[in-house]
């Protein structure tokens, strides 16, 4: 199966140089964008670890879809291969042999959530065909074109080449009718639950409407308080229209609401070869947002002048690391990373700033010069995809951060995991914590004594009506965690989407404590900072020392007998005990004390990568292969490093090894490849592992630029000999956020071997709490 799988999912990269000639346009000679390929991971994963632990096919595929987007755009655009907001389905699978629209969605990239308030647009041609089921036609591979900035594709059964392109908040289409006859356009609002509601205002050539939001997790069928508002217009006028419910077609009505599969279309008669183009804006705000969305992005913007635009935009991106090597398929697969990484969170305010209000949408905000985010994956991207933003794009992560504080002011509590503009608790940690934290120990951001008031808030208490915490405001199982200084198993955690999982919630709310003792310490708020300091160590007591491994506990202190390191258990996160035992990012000594010192913690860690329990399809273990740093062989974290590159991406349609969420996942690729990870979000260092191409050039925010030399590291030579900084020996095993930030040389002398004596001195080794 495992060869099947391989052959038959595998896709040639296409890392084509093209220029855009026009001269209504503006034009550039693509360097990077064009090494990008959306269809990597829209297929399930072919690689090692995914094959190995993944437990069903919602785990082994990235999840992702192949968008046409601005970074971080409101709105998405896919092919639509799947018609249904449900949880788990993503828009667009590549296995999939049928189209039955383009959607405009938002769809968390790579993650296992619903899509919401979403609409598709769909060309047909002879008969009318309504329903998504029916008017779905064949396609081939062979006519997609895929890129960040266009999306090509011939529908078979109609005759009918499709291209797409984008805005923020608009999507752009090119309907070009290969025969004469009889052709219409369709357009639904994407509702599960028989709501949404859609108008024809023939006279206008337009077509608007609304999906209606509804929760997963925290309120689970409720509404969120917002829609998802589109408006059409087209480019050739029509009085043949009409509204229709499942097979019910009714001609001539112009609005139709709040029933099972409804939609409308409008009917033309059209000559061979002629294209019939559709600009549609999304909000949302309201119908009337949407369309002043769309006159504000897209008045007197043609076709071609939107995709090269958003084309120079991913350029300009992209741009910001220019990467020198060798093979061309790990370019590939470096800006598909980058491109993947840079897809959310999610713009939600109007272009005039305008957005409903978190948790609710019961007032309209107004975000200022600012974007206002949401859909923030925050157990995934708290890891490296932040960290990412705080280096390349620093002044964008802090207006995200400043969208956590909004959220917190608005809804009184501070979100574990904000998606559809609502409060969940979908994920375990406190981690926003921990995303402010960094962004604050990297000089990002400020933080004010109110903002400050809600991090304290999230940590020591817990809402007083349990309504409130019910809908997910305030951490769960504050309450046992704060008693036992761990969560026993006894709380089963119930008002949770993850339900127990005691263990991993310890751990990870020891790294969260740490996270806000340094914003604490740096606030000059002495004494949070040492109670802080000191529940950052409670990941000792869920550490069985008999075992070397993290183990339930009860509240009496005893640990449980149902106990496999090697089996996923209820008190762990979708792993393994022995996976989550290496989750100690803040005090990687520390664990390494509990295991008897540098010799105990490195052939446990040994018998761990023997046993094939690394998974680096899930999030949990990504600091993983960099811990060898602490422990004085930094050479096993190049080698571990460089092995997960090529093993576990690739450049193939199944070429991610598991759910992307959000862009954690390619987050760690893009670390990877410079050469250094942040394995310690708020500690502002980076672990290094050697660089993977000859020449990185990083263009910094600031103005300054960071040039890493590493010759011969993209034909194999993956093991450090030795480093120099500005032309001085460096032997730290970390490089420091604040050196990067200044700019220089770095330059690494790589070879084909390892050079055991490397980083091995007490001083050169990464932060630990207990050094």
């Amino acid at each position: 199966m495992n060869l099947y799988r391989l052959f038959r999912y595998r896709l040639i990269a296409f890392p084509v140089l093209l220029v855009v000639l026009s001269c209504s346009v503006k034009t550039s000679v693509s360097q990077y964008v064009d090494f990008v390929n959306p269809l990597i991971g829209t297929a399930p994963s072919t690689t090692i670890s995914a094959l190995q632990h993944g437990e069903d096919e919602k785990e082994n595929n990235a999840q992702v879809v192949p968008y046409v987007t601005v970074p971080f755009g409101m709105t998405n655009w896919t092919a639509q291969t799947k018609a249904t907001e449900t949880k788990c389905v993503a828009p667009y699978y590549y296995t999939d042999t049928k189209i039955s629209g383009f959607r405009g969605s938002h769809w968390l990239s790579g993650s296992c959530v619903q899509d919401y308030g979403s609409m598709t647009i769909m060309p047909i041609s002879g008969k009318l065909k309504c329903q998504a089921d029916d008017r779905a036609s064949n396609f081939l591979h062979d006519t997609e074109k895929t890129t960040p900035y266009n999306y090509n594709v011939t529908l078979a059964d109609y005759k009918i080449d499709v291209n797409m392109t984008a805005t923020k908040r608009c999507g752009l289409f090119q309907f070009t009718f290969e025969n004469s006859g009889e052709a219409h356009i369709v357009v639904n609002p994407n509702s599960d639950e028989g709501e949404g509601f859609i108008q024809i205002n023939a006279e206008k050539n337009e077509i608007v409407g609304y999906n209606p939001v509804h929760k997963i997790y925290q309120g689970w069928g409720d509404k969120a308080g917002f829609s998802g508002y589109f408006v059409v217009q087209l480019s050739k006028s029509s009085g043949r229209f009409g509204v229709y419910q499942n097979e019910k077609v009714l001609e001539g009505n112009t609005q139709i609401s709040d029933l099972e599969n409804i939609g409308a279309y409008i009917s033309f008669n059209v000559e061979k070869g002629e294209t019939i183009e559709a600009k549609i804006g999304t909000s949302f705000t309201s119908i009337e947002q949407a369309r002043k969305n769309l006159a504000a992005e897209t008045k007197d913007l043609d076709f071609e002048e939107a995709k090269e635009n958003l084309k120079e935009t991913w350029e300009n991106l992209l741009s910001k690391v220019k990467v020198e090597g060798t093979n061309k398929d790990d370019k590939v697969k470096f800006y598909t990373a980058m491109y993947h990484s840079y897809l959310q969170p999610r713009t939600f305010n109007d272009v005039d700033g305008t957005y409903v209000s978190f948790n609710g949408g019961q007032k309209l905000m107004n975000s200022g010069k600012d974007d206002y985010f949401t859909d923030f994956s925050m157990w995934d991207i708290y890891r490296a995809s932040l960290p990412l933003f705080n280096m390349l794009t620093p002044k964008v992560n802090g207006q995200m951060m400043k969208s956590l504080f909004s959220m917190a002011e608005q809804g009184g509590w501070m979100p574990i995991f904000p998606c559809w503009n609502s409060y969940t608790s979908a994920m375990i940690g406190d981690h926003s914590v921990a995303a402010v934290a960094d962004a604050y120990m990297k000089n990002n951001i400020e933080i004010s004594d109110k903002e400050y008031s809600y991090l304290i808030q999230n940590a020591f208490k817990t809402p007083d009506n349990h309504a409130d915490y019910v809908n997910g405001k305030g951490r769960r199982g504050l309450d046992s965690y704060l008693k036992y200084g761990y969560v026993p198993l006894e709380d089963a955690v119930l008002e949770s989407f993850h339900k127990g999982e005691q263990v991993s919630r310890t751990l990870e709310y020891a790294f969260d404590d740490f996270a806000l003792s340094q914003i604490a310490a740096k606030k000059g708020d002495t004494l949070h900072a040492r109670l802080l300091k000191k529940r950052a160590l409670n990941y000792k007591n869920v550490y069985s020392v008999a075992d070397s491994t993290v183990r339930g506990r009860f509240a009496d202190g005893t640990f449980t007998k149902d106990f496999d390191k090697f089996i996923r258990k209820p008190y762990i996160t979708e792993g393994t005990p022995y996976q989550y035992t290496w989750y100690v990012p803040q005090d990687i000594k520390g664990l390494m004390n509990l295991m008897g010192g540098e010799d105990g913690f490195n052939a446990n860690l040994d018998r761990f990568h023997a046993a094939k329990q690394y998974w680096h399809g899930n999030e949990p273990g990504h600091q993983i292969p960099f811990l060898y740093n602490y422990s004085g062989q930094a050479w096993k974290t190049q080698e571990l490093v460089s092995q997960i590159m090529k093993t576990e991406y690739s450049s193939e349609v199944g070429g991610l090894s598991g759910n992307d969420d959000a862009g954690q996942m390619s987050a760690w690729y893009v670390f990877a490849a410079l050469g250094f990870y942040p394995v310690a979000p708020s500690v502002p260092q980076y672990v290094i592992s050697g660089p993977h191409f000859d020449k990185i050039t990083l263009s910094l925010e600031n103005g300054k630029t960071l040039i890493i030399n590493a010759k011969g590291a993209s034909s194999g030579n993956n093991y450090i000999q030795k480093i120099r900084f500005n032309g001085v020996e460096y032997y730290k095993t970390y490089l420091d956020h604040f050196s990067i930030m200044k700019g220089g040389i770095l330059d690494f002398e790589m070879g084909n071997q390892p050079n055991k004596s490397w980083g091995t001195a007490k001083e050169s080794k990464p932060f630990s709490l207990s050094n």
